[in-house]
């Protein structure tokens, strides 16, 4: 055989063994699309749809580093830092009842390095007006400085409401668990409470009228407050009635109080208030009779850029019955 056979025989074998090896190939299965995050616009801004659903979700939040300053504010020191951090989970979704909302709210605050406190702030559902869960009640309302003292001591409660709302006005009730709210000495921390509120806009005025009934200290509480744009700035008075101390309200028998805040330019705002407590304080389970106090203050905020602010009041109480304070304290917060 000479070497040309020996070549064409060669290249004839390498031809069959490459057609045999050929029909077993295995073909690469293509990859499946990738279903990238898609904006959600049914809600507002910031919401995207949860991949494989029809669910959107927003997140949300802010960093807060503050510093406190009043007598004893950090134990044997007279001003305390504290920082805290927080997220917001917004779960949305369409049903023929309408939007159906659920909401997580989970907090940190940090005293120091060694000692921070984590905590579920809220967390709730909500749908047709109906919302059942951990959040704060009417009575966390209040007008816009850091000066009035018009709302419950503790505002954060276990509950279930109904809420009627249209363009400008809403009507509900809650019935709320009141656990770590205010009860007398030899009682129980196991409160229930009732409470209503009614707000609304009407032109420049806005209202919001509180009130709510502690059952186990049968003693209720009512709330008005109101504001109107006057001028460079809003006007803002606040009454509060309580028949007896209780979870709603009882720092005093009855208050009022008053701000103005004024919007200086667009990023800086100014609010002086005051506010006047009749039979402040609690003595034996009751109102302190002839104790009133007054309080003024001064709070000033600022837009450093956007998402980025800027917070520092101070406030000043007398009561009739006790010593003078003096107390505030300065806030940069980034919210996102």
């Amino acid at each position: 055989m000479n070497i040309k056979m020996i070549l064409m025989s060669s290249a004839a074998a390498l031809a069959a063994i490459s057609s045999a090896q050929a029909a077993d190939a295995i073909v690469a299965a293509e990859p499946e699309p990738v279903e990238y995050v898609r904006v959600c616009d049914a809600y507002g801004s910031g919401y995207f749809y949860i991949p494989g659903t029809e669910t959107c979700l927003k997140i949300s939040g802010y960093i807060r580093f503050q510093v406190n300053v009043s007598p004893n504010a950090g134990g044997a020191s007279d001003w305390d830092a504290v920082t805290r951090g927080q997220l917001q989970f917004t779960a949305k979704s369409d049903t023929e009842y309408g939007p159906l909302t659920g909401v997580i709210v989970l907090q940190t605050n940090a005293d120091n390095a060694s000692s921070q406190v984590a905590k579920l702030d809220s967390a709730y559902i909500d749908i047709a007006g109906i919302r059942a869960g951990l959040f704060y009640s009417w009575w966390d309302d209040g007008l816009s400085g850091e000066t009035d003292d018009i709302g419950s001591k503790v505002t954060l409660h276990n509950s279930i409401r109904y809420q009627y709302e249209a363009d400008n006005f809403y009507a509900g009730i809650s019935v709320d668990e009141l656990e770590d709210g205010y009860y007398s000495a030899g009682e129980q921390p196991n409160n229930v409470g009732v409470a209503i509120g009614i707000g609304g806009k009407a032109g420049v005025f806005s209202y919001q009228v509180t009130a709510g009934y502690d059952t186990d200290n049968e003693e209720g509480a009512v709330r008005a407050m109101g504001t109107v744009a006057i001028g460079p700035g809003t006007l803002g008075l606040a009454g509060v009635y309580s028949s007896g101390p209780n979870s709603y309200y009882q720092a005093a028998e009855w208050a009022v109080a008053a701000e103005y805040a004024i919007k200086a330019t667009d990023k800086l705002k100014i609010t002086p208030a005051a506010q006047y407590y009749g039979n402040y304080g609690i003595v034996a389970g009751d109102f302190n009779d002839n104790n009133d106090a007054w309080k003024v203050g001064l709070t000033v905020d600022y837009q450093i850029v956007d998402n980025f602010y800027a917070k520092a009041t101070v406030n000043y109480l007398d009561p009739d019955q006790g010593n003078d304070v003096t107390s505030g304290f300065f806030r940069l917060q980034r919210a996102f």
